[in-house]
């Protein structure tokens, strides 16, 4: 699924930070909506890709990134282009995934394989998202992404879901499109809406939004000379990915002669409390009881998540823990839900959780990704002691199970456990040993 189911480093570079800290960010206010915003271009990956050599393009966003339409068709169309230089695809798209697991994401999953330019698609995920926090989470990225390197050109790209149509229609960019746009404007980030088109397309009469269904639910070919966006009013078709890869061509066309290479300025933040130093920290086996494990590189579920969770640590049996201190102001875990997820009872500073947390929700008749809170607004300065157990009740398992047991081999051993699996912590702050 795509729509939010999820939530919400520094590095020394040659440029340095302003000692000035901004004032609280301004009022959000919908901005109009525009095809493509230059301001301060491409310059330095169009550089590098007239120059040769390899160029490293970076696809930060969530499952209309993942599935591999515009990302795979523009990534081509710049190799076409561009047959001089030697291009390098970074796929760091998660469905159903926003900026605020992206900004904790950032440095393992884009800034380490070092980008010269990197595509930020997380408007519709983080369609329902506070502004305040849609700002706290992609200032973050921008900020590791020029602390790390401010030669890396960054270009926001928004995509449609249905429901988004009617800001189009008034002119205007969605909530978290305007948000992002507030943002782009005040660090000069370049920004291509491929949504406005397709509502223009809509008003047009030359685009229906989501295919006709026979009675059955499977979808129908559309109207004589309309383009069919989507099954589902979210996910793009092959012929709406090609149109959101038209868009975007055309714009890095329009930006070449205005984009002029040069590092870019890390100015005072934006958002005062951005998320700048939002990290993933790895499990080490000090943190845990003899019970825990560390999956090997050929078991199926670290082949399955690896390339987002490069140590997958797994325990089954009730009373094992995880433990660890940290100092700042924010904590989560980057895990695995599924169909034999457990419960995780929580103890932060010696204060026990109302109630366990379930690792099993509605959609968990197979493992994905996921976000378990720990726990937020701490004390930034202080040290901060975290124990995670694994606790001997179940969670319901029947919002699943009274779906899937009338369906041929179900196999209700596959909804029995206690396990829970953790890839990572996510941290605003750093390990106190």
């Amino acid at each position: 699924m795509c729509y939010r189911t999820v939530l919400s480093l520094i590095l020394v570079s040659g440029v340095l930070a302003m000692s000035v800290v901004a004032a609280d960010p301004p009022e959000y206010k919908p901005v109009a909506a525009e095809l493509c915003h230059v301001r301060s271009g491409l310059g330095n990956v169009l550089a590098k890709l007239k120059a040769g050599g390899e160029v490293r393009i970076a696809y930060f966003g969530g499952s209309i990134t993942a599935a591999g339409g515009w990302r795979v068709k523009t990534f081509k169309w710049f190799q076409e282009t561009y047959p001089q230089a030697k291009l390098v695809e970074i796929n760091a798209a998660i469905g159903g995934t926003g900026s605020d697991l992206g900004v904790f994401r950032c440095q393992q999953d884009v800034l380490r394989h070092k980008p010269d330019l990197v595509f930020v698609e997380f408007a519709v995920n983080d369609g329902g998202a506070d502004p305040l926090n849609i700002w706290r989470a992609m200032e973050g990225i921008v900020r590791q992404t020029w602390r790390q390197d401010p030669t890396i050109d960054i270009c926001y790209v928004y995509t449609f879901a249905n429901g988004r149509d009617k800001d189009y229609e008034q002119g205007l960019c969605p909530r978290s499109a305007s948000a992002d746009e507030m943002l782009a404007a005040y660090y000069g980030i370049p920004a291509v809406d491929v949504a406005l088109r397709t509502v223009q397309l809509q008003k047009e009469g030359k685009l229906i939004y989501v295919s006709p269904k026979d009675e059955n639910g499977k979808p129908l070919p559309g109207p004589e000379g309309h383009m069919v966006f989507s099954d589902d009013g979210v996910h793009p078709l092959d012929a709406a990915h090609q149109m959101y890869t038209d868009v975007i061509t055309a714009a890095i066309k329009e930006m070449e002669p205005l984009s002029q290479p040069g590092p870019h300025e890390l100015k005072a933040p934006f958002t005062a409390d951005n998320w700048e130093q939002a990290r993933l920290e790895a499990l080490t086996p000090e943190m845990v009881t003899s019970g825990w494990q560390k999956l090997a590189a050929d078991d199926p579920m670290q082949q399955r998540f690896g390339r987002f969770l490069p140590e997958i640590w797994q325990a089954t049996q009730p009373g094992e823990k995880l433990h660890f201190k940290f100092k700042g102001s924010q904590v989560r875990l980057y895990d695995i839900v599924g169909p034999d997820g457990g419960q995780a009872i929580v103890t932060v500073d010696g204060k026990v959780g109302a109630k366990p947390i379930p690792r099993f929700d509605s959609y968990c008749s197979y493992h994905r990704l996921q976000v378990m809170w720990v726990a937020g607004g701490l004390d930034p300065d202080a040290v901060h002691e975290v124990t995670i157990e694994v606790s001997p009740d179940q969670p319901d398992r029947s919002s699943v199970t009274n779906r899937e047991k009338d369906k041929p081999g179900f196999n209700p051993e596959k909804y029995n456990g206690t396990v829970l699996r953790v890839g990572s912590i996510m941290l605003m702050g750093e390990l106190v040993k």
